[in-house]
Formats: structure tokens, C-alpha cells, sequence
């Protein structure tokens, strides 16, 4: 995995539709996924089912689908880009435990917050030095 720290992560609209919609699907349950990248493009959105005993403050990827999801993206050519959740009462920051239970350094850290009626917010982090920061999310369009 590229170890270089990228301040920026460009996400098509369409990754980031997907998500969101995901999230609203799921107002009471923290939603999890993957996104993969190509040659360093953000490529898809895999969901993967929360199997967490308490889902509305907690996430944890079901072990054998996010291991199928990774056996996927290899076969596809593609590399994990960023782990996604929401959390649907608070703000879009990594909690304690998120950062506790982070096992993929190199990954971005998307959060989807639908803490604000009528409102999703989504931020991205990075780990740098054993600490998450902030780092600039792009949505863009597809080029035609």
C-alpha cells in the first residue's frame, strides 16, 4: 500500500451518492462499507453488513463478507481507498473506539453524520502519526 500521506480525497459524486443514500436507507443502524480504488481513482462503494450487537452506536464489519469484499477488490485489480460509516446521532468525527479499532493505517476514514435533520454531513480522516485528522474531501463530477 502507498504510504505517502495525501491531504486531499477525491470521490466521484456518484461513491458519495452512494453512500449517503446508504446512510438515510439506515437512519437508526451505523452503516459500514469499503471503497476501492485504481490506479489511485476512487473506483467503487462495497457495503458490508453491520453485525455489531448494539448497531445504532456501534459498527463492526460482518468478518466474512468484508474478507470476501477485499478478495474482490485484489481480483479486480483494485486496493482498499477508505472504510466508511455513519453515525446517525452524533457528529461526523472518529469516536474513541473508531480510532481504537482502526487497522488499516494507510485508508482514508469516511464518516457520514445524519446527526442534523434534513442534513448529512460527510468528512474524511486520515491517520497521520497514531492520531486521525481532517483531511479535504472533493466531490467531482465524471469527466464525459
Amino acid at each position: 500500500m502507498n504510504t505517502k500521506i495525501n491531504p486531499t480525497l477525491i470521490l466521484p459524486r456518484k461513491l458519495a451518492n452512494l453512500i449517503l443514500t446508504h446512510a438515510q436507507q439506515n437512519p437508526e443502524t451505523e452503516i459500514c462499507g469499503l471503497i476501492s480504488a485504481q490506479n489511485g481513482l476512487a473506483k467503487h462503494y462495497y457495503p458490508v453488513a453491520n453485525v455489531a450487537t448494539n448497531s445504532a452506536t456501534l459498527f463492526k464489519m460482518d468478518e466474512q463478507a468484508q474478507i470476501a469484499t477485499m478478495k474482490n477488490m485484489r481480483e479486480q485489480n483494485e486496493e482498499l481507498l477508505a472504510i466508511v460509516h455513519s453515525h446517525p446521532h452524533s457528529i461526523a468525527e472518529p469516536s474513541a473506539l473508531d480510532q481504537a479499532q482502526h487497522q488499516y493505517p494507510d485508508a482514508y476514514y469516511l464518516i457520514v453524520s445524519l446527526n442534523t435533520v434534513g442534513v448529512l454531513e460527510l468528512r474524511a480522516f486520515k491517520q497521520i502519526k497514531q492520531k486521525f485528522e481532517p483531511v479535504e474531501l472533493i466531490l467531482e463530477h465524471p469527466v464525459s
